[in-house]
């Protein structure tokens, strides 16, 4: 499995956020909705321990990923990606050997690349919007935060899952997260 380097900062004015990273000379690798179904193992064993398995559409792609981020540090994210050709054929797949499909979601995300950071700004239903930079050490993420003027010490660790618990949504018991639908 690899290792995912990542952390997010909530709350974050989206215009301004932007404007830095173009001033920063960040390339602009535009912004796209994300469709998602969520799935926990039959007997619900992944419920509330950071893993799950994701099935993404972006870019005219579909995306299979298996995460476990049991710790919700800086760098104890694992996960394993590959792309399939059928988003609906594999939630097929799934449901018949046994997978849950917990929930249903969707969200925006703005990507940026800059110094060999990905930064994602990440504008869901409900909650505010936050970015989270991505890079392969986390002294690279440590230096990219600091053109971004953004403190360290202010990050936030956790999952997306978490961002939505801090915000007082239990998303345990929410099955559907889109812009239309919330329940």
């Amino acid at each position: 499995m690899k290792k995912e380097i990542e952390t997010r900062f909530l709350d974050i004015n989206k215009d301004e956020f932007v404007k830095k990273l173009i001033s920063l000379g960040a390339i602009d690798k535009g912004e796209e909705k994300l469709e998602e179904a969520i799935f926990y193992d039959q007997e619900m064993s992944w419920k509330g321990k950071g893993k799950f398995v994701r099935l993404r559409k972006t870019k005219g792609k579909t995306k299979l990923t298996y995460k476990s981020n049991q710790k919700q540090t800086v760098d104890s994210a694992q996960e394993i990606e590959l792309e399939v050709s059928d988003f609906d054929k594999c939630a097929e797949f799934f449901s018949n050997i046994g997978l849950k499909a917990i929930r249903q979601i969707e969200k925006f995300r703005h990507t940026f690349e800059l110094d060999d950071t990905i930064i994602d700004i990440d504008t869901w239903p409900k909650i505010p919007v936050y970015a989270e930079i991505e890079g392969a050490s986390v002294e690279l993420l440590k230096n990219t935060c600091k053109q971004l003027d953004l403190d360290w010490d202010k990050r936030f660790d956790g999952d997306a899952r978490a961002v939505f618990i801090r915000y007082g949504y239990d998303l345990d018991n929410i099955s559907v997260i889109t812009f239309s639908e919330f329940k």
